[in-house]
C-alpha cells in the first residue's frame, strides 16, 4: 500500500460530526446486513434441505462450517482494522459478503455451499468488530462503550423483527430468489461503502512490505493474548450472550410452550428478548460511563438476566403478562455482555482495540455454540429415555444457561475495575 493510501483518512477529519455519523451508519447497515442472512438461513434452512436433497448432518454443517471458520477469522479481523482502518478493511469485507450470498443463492450441491459459508464468514468476521472500531475512532474512546452499545441495540431491534419479514417473503419469493435479492442489497451496500467510507486519521497500513505486516499483526494478537484482564472480560461477557444467544436463537419458545402458552404467542418471546437487549445496549454503556465503573453495571446486568432465568424456569405458576416481562428482563439484564467490550478495551492501548473487540467476540461466538447445543443434547437424551416434556425437563435441559450466568457473576465479581481515571 503506498504512503498515500496510508494518509487518505485526514487528521483533520472531525470526530463527532455528520462524516462520523454517515461511517458509523455505513458500518452499522453492514451488520444489520448480515443479521439479514443469517436469519434468514435459520428460517429457510428446511427448504434448502428439501430442494438440494440434503441429510440432517449436512445441514447443520452447513452452519458449523461458518461458525467455527468466522471464530477463527475474528482473530484477525481486528488486528486487520488496527494495522489499515475501516476504509481498507469494511468496504472489502462487504463485497466478500455480498459474493458469498449469491453463490450460496446459486449453490446446488453441499460443497458449493460450504464454499459459500467460508466466503461468508470470512468477511463477515469484520462486521460487528468493525462496527464498534469505527465507534471508537470516530467518536473518541470516552464514547466507546456508548457506540457499540448502540450498534448491538440496533441490530437487536433488528432481530425482533427480521424473522417475521423473512417469512412473509417466503409467501411471495423461493429461498433463493430471496437471497438474490439480499445479495442486490449488499451490491448497493458494497458501492455506498467504498465511496464513503473513511478514517479520521492516517492508519499504518503496510510501510515495510507484505511480509512485515504479517508479523505486525500476528504480533498484536499476541500482544494482546497476553493480557489476562482482556480474557476475564471476554470469559464474562461469553458466558453472558451465550446464554441470551441459547434462549433467544431456540429455547425461550419452547420454555414458553412447556408452560402451555401456544405456539404463535410463544414465538413472540424471543422478539420480547431482543427488544429488551435493545434497550439494555443503551442504558448499561450510558450508566456505566455515568458511574466510572465496569464491574458494578456488569454485575448488576448479569444478575438480572440470571434472576429472570430461575424465575422463567423454577417458578411453576406465573400470571399471563409475567413470562413475556421476565425474557424483556433477560435481554436487558444481557446487554453487560457489551461492557466486556469495554473492559477489555481499557487494559489495551488505542491501537490495540480492534484486537481486544476481535478476541472479545470470537470467545462470544465459540461459546455460545456450546451453549446453544448442550440444552438440546440434555433434552434429547431425556426424551429418548422416555421421560415425558415436562417443566423439570425444561429446567434440566437449561441447567447450563444457569451454571453459565453463575460463573459469570463471579468473573465479573473478581475482575479489577478498568474504567479510566482520565
Amino acid at each position: 500500500m503506498s504512503e498515500s493510501h496510508i494518509a487518505e483518512g485526514s487528521p483533520a477529519r472531525q470526530r463527532g460530526g455528520a462524516t462520523a455519523w454517515l461511517v458509523w451508519g455505513l458500518a452499522v447497515a453492514f451488520v444489520i446486513y448480515l443479521f439479514s442472512f443469517q436469519t434468514g438461513y435459520s428460517i429457510v434452512n428446511a427448504s434448502i434441505r428439501k430442494e438440494a436433497g440434503l441429510t440432517v448432518v449436512q445441514v447443520g454443517f452447513i452452519a458449523a462450517a461458518y461458525t467455527w471458520s468466522f471464530a477463527v477469522f475474528q482473530l484477525f479481523s481486528g488486528a486487520l482494522l488496527d494495522r489499515l482502518g475501516a476504509r481498507w478493511v469494511l468496504p472489502p469485507a462487504i463485497a466478500l459478503v455480498t459474493l458469498g450470498v449469491f453463490v450460496f443463492a446459486h449453490a446446488a450441491r453441499f460443497e458449493t455451499m460450504i464454499a459459500a459459508q467460508l466466503i461468508l464468514a470470512l468477511g463477515a468476521c469484520a462486521g460487528f468488530v468493525g462496527a464498534g472500531y469505527v465507534g471508537g475512532q470516530w467518536f473518541g474512546m470516552a464514547k466507546f462503550g456508548v457506540m457499540f452499545g448502540l450498534v448491538q441495540c440496533l441490530a437487536s431491534a433488528f432481530s425482533a423483527f427480521n424473522q417475521n419479514l423473512i417469512g412473509f417473503a417466503l409467501q411471495y419469493a423461493s429461498w433463493r430468489e430471496l437471497f438474490n435479492w439480499i445479495g442486490a442489497g449488499g451490491v448497493v451496500l458494497c458501492g455506498v461503502g467504498f465511496a464513503f467510507i473513511r478514517d479520521p486519521a492516517p492508519v499504518r497500513g503496510m510501510q515495510h512490505g507484505i511480509a512485515a505486516f504479517v508479523r505486525e499483526v500476528v504480533g498484536s494478537i499476541v500482544e494482546v493474548a497476553r493480557v489476562g484482564h482482556v480474557w476475564i472480560a471476554a470469559a464474562y461477557g461469553a458466558l453472558c450472550f451465550g446464554a441470551l444467544l441459547a434462549a433467544g436463537v431456540v429455547w425461550a419458545p419452547k420454555l414458553m410452550q412447556v408452560r402451555g402458552i401456544p405456539e404463535q404467542t410463544a414465538n413472540l418471546a424471543a422478539s420480547v428478548l431482543w427488544l429488551g437487549l435493545a434497550v439494555g445496549c443503551i442504558l448499561i454503556p450510558r450508566w456505566s460511563d455515568a458511574v466510572r465503573r465496569r464491574k458494578q453495571p456488569a454485575l448488576v446486568g448479569i444478575g438480572l438476566q440470571l434472576a429472570a432465568l430461575l424465575a422463567l424456569v423454577y417458578v411453576p405458576e406465573l400470571p399471563s403478562p409475567a413470562p413475556m416481562a421476565l425474557w424483556f428482563l433477560f435481554g436487558l439484564g444481557a446487554a453487560a455482555h457489551m461492557l466486556a467490550f469495554s473492559a477489555a478495551g481499557d487494559a489495551v492501548s488505542l491501537d490495540r482495540i480492534g484486537t481486544s473487540a476481535a478476541i472479545v467476540n470470537g470467545t462470544m461466538f465459540l461459546l455460545s455454540g456450546l451453549l446453544i447445543a448442550r440444552p438440546g443434547q440434555i433434552a434429547a437424551e431425556a426424551v429418548a429415555s422416555g421421560a415425558p416434556i415436562t417443566m423439570d425437563l425444561a429446567a434440566s435441559a437449561v441447567r447450563p444457561l444457569v451454571w453459565g450466568l453463575l460463573a459469570a457473576l463471579v468473573l465479573a465479581s473478581v475482575i479489577r475495575e478498568s474504567y479510566p481515571r482520565a
